[in-house]
């Protein structure tokens, strides 16, 4: 490259922007493209190769994998809460999807296997086979999660911290609103005590919480609940043609369409702080970058205790550590294996635990995506992709060698493989590729405190009264992504990036 017109480029990545985000996952990319829809100058920092995070891909021997799960929420057409959708809308871009009929097939103890099927009356009828004498708590259960979703899905998802917002919103849906303050303060499994005694159903209940939550129903806020619980029937499950990963490479091509950048191989390593003030940057090769805000896509373990010195960690995050522990990694699978594997009618996604005691342990639950029974463009032809993972935590993975390490992974894979035959006959015959990924691998490429997936409540709190907004106590810096409100998830990050674009913007006065 020419080196003055490198230079050029050096000197306006280092002038001052708008906005600086930390991290290109889908919670800064988000934030990103809302800021710059509104007319900000965004710069987007990433440590890694492409964007995305743990909604990023990669590529191997003609298979294209997703870093994380393919059920994704968020792409519908109608009502608020589609809000991948309106994300890509608001910076001209669009992206195909391929609708899926059923959310999971969950494979559970005690011979419980039931689907959860895209329309709300045949999964009812469904659940309602296996729990005969809980037909009716069933639906009233499930049908106080609509009453949960239909409030949210009447208004538009911005930053409960804005008075002009809240205000605005209350006088346009003032029942709504009240509605949803009613159900802030609770969890999904008090509610669903009230309807259903049957243990075994209460149960599936926290099996269905901590497929996406990571904690059973008593620790999982009722709103977070109907959020998930509704929208699987109302916008469905849509997975995006091509792969995961499109999500992020559309949200960036969007925002450099507005005048937004982002840069690669380029790792924070300080928030740069002036008068107690959050003002910019520092990379890992000296350079400083300034912004009027800074938004920190890391987590809030990365952002507290690494990119700022420890006698900054406000009184607040403090507390909030106090009340959230970092959730598990996961133990992940990448296979290929050959398309005689899967009998017809296969699902795409799949939950597998042989023991309810296990649940929640080190490789107790099975999550599995298939994606390539939804866009067969992603494997060779022949042959398709099962994505599997399960709970993991950094400590079983530290401390080895890397003859031990190597060693302790492939064990760990054969073990999940020979549980899986029992849903997939013939599978450890089909193999044809195979990666093992573990929490250092995620906390290596992912850049997140002991390969954590987000933060799950220490002990039961008060719904999602305890999760932090997008607003820190330092001026001018600002957390988005799962470790603030409303927590994890595809679209719950995104409502975070909706809420603090919102936050930012006001501050700036756009």
């Amino acid at each position: 490259m020419n080196t003055s017109i490198k230079s050029a480029q050096e000197k306006e990545l280092a002038s001052h922007w708008d906005a600086i985000v930390i991290g290109s996952g889908i919670g800064g990319l988000v934030t990103a493209t809302q800021l710059a829809a509104k007319g900000a100058k965004v710069l987007v920092l990433e440590r890694y190769l492409i964007p995305g995070g743990s909604a990023g891909y990669f590529e191997r021997q003609g298979y294209r994998f997703d870093v994380g799960a393919s059920m994704i929420f968020g792409f519908g057409t109608e009502g608020t809460t589609n809000l991948l959708t309106r994300a890509l809308d608001a910076v001209g871009m669009r992206l195909e999807t391929i609708p899926d009929a059923c959310q999971i097939h969950y494979h559970l103890p005690d011979g419980l296997d039931l689907k959860v099927h895209r329309s709300y009356e045949k999964f009812l009828q469904e659940l309602g086979k296996h729990f005969p004498q809980e037909k009716e708590g069933i639906r009233k259960f499930y049908d106080e999660c609509w009453r949960v979703f239909n409030c949210l899905n009447v208004m538009e998802l911005l930053s409960l911290e804005e008075l002009g917002y809240l205000t605005r919103v209350f006088f346009q849906h003032p029942l709504a609103c009240l509605g949803l303050v009613k159900y802030l303060p609770q969890n999904t499994g008090d509610i669903a005590r009230r309807y259903i005694s049957d243990p075994v159903l209460l149960r599936f209940l926290d099996m269905e919480c901590y497929c996406w939550s990571v904690v059973p129903a008593d620790r999982t806020p009722m709103i977070n609940a109907g959020m998930v619980f509704s929208d699987r029937h109302y916008g469905g499950i849509n997975y995006p043609k091509g792969g995961v990963g499109q999500i992020a490479l559309k949200l960036v091509e969007g925002l450099e369409k507005k005048g937004g950048r982002v840069q690669y191989k380029a790792r924070v390593t300080k928030i740069v702080t002036e008068n107690g003030r959050a003002i910019g940057v520092k990379l890992a090769n000296g350079k400083e970058y300034r912004a009027k805000r800074v938004i920190s896509n890391a987590t809030r373990w990365d952002t507290f205790e690494k990119l700022l010195p420890p006698e900054m960690m406000p009184t607040k995050e403090k507390n909030w550590q106090n009340r959230y522990q970092k959730s598990p990694s996961f133990l992940s699978l990448h296979l290929g294996v050959k398309a005689e594997v899967l009998p017809k009618g296969t699902e795409c996604h799949h939950i597998f635990l042989e023991d309810w005691q296990k649940m929640e342990e080190p490789e107790g639950t099975i999550f599995v995506s298939i994606p390539t029974l939804l866009d067969p463009n992603l494997a060779p032809e022949g042959h398709h992709i099962i994505h599997t993972f399960t709970p993991s935590w950094i400590d079983d993975w530290q401390r080895l060698s890397p003859k031990e390490y190597e060693e302790k992974k492939e064990a760990a894979a054969e073990r999940l493989i020979e549980r899986l035959e029992v849903i997939f006959p013939g599978l450890i015959a089909g193999l044809d590729y195979q990666e093992v990924g573990t929490a250092r691998t995620h906390r290596r490429f992912l850049g997140r405190e002991d390969g954590t997936y987000g933060p799950i409540p220490r002990r039961k709190l008060m719904g999602l009264l305890g999760m932090p907004f997008n607003r820190t106590s330092i001026p001018g810096l600002y957390c988005v992504g799962d470790s603030t409100f409303p927590g994890q998830g595809l679209n719950a990050v995104a409502f975070s990036g909706f809420a603090c674009a919102h936050r930012v913007a006001v501050d700036l006065g756009l």
